[in-house]
């Protein structure tokens, strides 16, 4: 598969010619990736534009993955997030009523954002009674039909999150089945899920029947950090096609990064060609890894292939003991809070790298298992619209004093930046016990 960006740039580096643009550097080898760090100059393409050597990697990405068209995003998922959001209010809304999407409470701060910048309402589909952890939101199909059903005014898109951080995944297959029954788009935040593509039987929300989902290419594929994709399904609206890139052009720097776009580039030769083999060797040794963690007496959460979530309370561990200990041990994992401990390997993590993780494992002796008193999330209680909410004139209180005030700003603990009080609604005892429970101790409020 051609790398038309990698291929520009290396010339260009190559040429010896003379740097009169942008970046400041100049192509001086300071921090060692200046000579491949660009700008938009002839011949270089730009990244909101359907020409170029960025359209046509970017059609060799839609071509991976299946897709009517997949966008580059050098900011994430986060962008992707907002950029699929506005295709969708943007395309879908009708004059004179205010857009709603039913959304899983376990979206990412990015869908916030997007609700507040493009003026939309959300109705939560919230986890049940027992799911305790904010990352999770165990919704069913069922779950999708009974709440569509109850609403008087359809939504203009459903729009949930699978992968979640702690690897819990949706049965987006029949999710994406229900949505078509009420002749509504499902949009997928995948951000956690690009590998999924890859598996010998992909699980990627785009063939199960997403019309559009993104991934962050950096969290499980070999691209730098920032790299990341939207997909809009052959299925989908022809219409989000039509709109999308101009609208990502909005929410986006001026300025991408070619260090990142190279690096997306280049993973699409590699996808192509031996990352799938790489990938099923390594799908086999996590699952090997976490049959011997639950041997030892842990338990797993989670069904995510290439993650290992801990329930260390089973051990008598919270997560941040676990992962306080597993540092000592010269062991970073990716997330921890007081209930889960989230190890994210890749095809690249080394025989030697999973050693290490069960050795550091084996030295913690079992104690009394821990039960969690953290109460699951309440419905809310909404007073005023997010936008409003968000674009208000606010103050920040201690957490004690903030019953029955209006969140400004929605509070997030980062990572995984997962609401815990949302703009526009009222702040209960339940959540400040919340709040608290994840060290926020301050909140914005009206």
């Amino acid at each position: 598969m051609t790398t038309p960006i990698c291929d520009f740039v290396t010339s260009y580096a190559l040429s010896g010619k003379v740097r009169f643009h942008m970046p400041g550097h100049k192509g001086v080898s300071i921090h060692g990736a200046e000579p491949l760090d660009i700008t938009e100059i002839n011949g270089a393409g730009y990244l909101y534009s359907d020409e170029g050597i960025i359209a046509e990697s970017e059609r060799n990405a839609s071509m991976l993955f299946g897709t009517e068209r997949t966008l580059y995003s050098t900011e994430g998922s986060s962008l992707s997030i907002k950029t699929m959001l506005a295709t969708a209010v943007t395309t879908l809304k009708k004059d004179g009523e205010r857009p709603v999407i039913l959304a899983g409470r376990n979206a990412h701060k990015a869908f916030l954002d997007a609700a507040a910048l493009i003026d939309f309402d959300v109705k939560w589909l919230m986890p049940g009674t027992d799911d305790k952890n904010i990352c999770s939101c165990d919704i069913a199909p069922a779950d999708v039909e009974n709440a569509l059903a109850a609403m008087p005014d359809k939504p203009i898109a459903v729009y949930v999150t699978s992968p979640d951080y702690c690897g819990n995944m949706l049965d987006i297959e029949g999710i994406s089945r229900v949505c078509r029954e009420y002749s509504l788009p499902l949009l997928v935040d995948n951000a956690h899920g690009a590998y999924l593509k890859f598996l010998s039987k992909s699980l990627h929300p785009i063939d199960l029947g997403a019309d559009m989902c993104c991934d962050s290419a950096h969290k499980t594929l070999p691209v730098y950090t920032g790299g990341g994709y939207l997909h809009i399904s052959r299925n989908a609206d022809t219409r989000f096609v039509k709109n999308a890139k101009a609208l990502m052009s909005m929410f986006a720097s001026t300025s991408p990064s070619y260090i990142i776009m190279q690096s997306l580039d280049l993973c699409n030769a590699l996808l192509s060609t031996t990352f799938p083999t790489e990938l099923e060797e390594a799908v086999s040794r996590v699952n090997t890894v976490k049959n011997e963690i639950t041997e030892m007496g842990y338990a797993l959460g989670g069904d995510e292939p290439m993650k290992i979530t801990i329930l260390p309370g089973s051990f008598g561990y919270t997560g941040d003991e676990l992962a306080e200990h597993l540092r000592e041990n010269d062991i970073e994992c990716e997330y921890s809070d007081p209930f889960a401990l989230v190890l994210m390997p890749s095809v690249y993590n080394s025989e030697d790298d999973y050693d290490r993780l069960l050795f550091a494992l084996s030295l913690l002796n079992k104690r009394r298992a821990i039960e969690s008193e953290l109460p699951a999330l309440p419905e809310p209680v909404v007073a005023m619209s997010i936008r409003q909410a968000a674009f208000s004139l606010s103050r920040r209180v201690n957490v004690d004093d903030a019953k029955g005030l209006i969140c400004g700003r929605t509070a997030v603990c980062c990572q995984p930046s997962i609401p815990l009080a949302v703009s526009g609604e009222l702040i209960t005892d339940e959540i400040i016990k919340i709040l608290k429970r994840y060290s926020i101790f301050e909140i914005v409020v009206l």
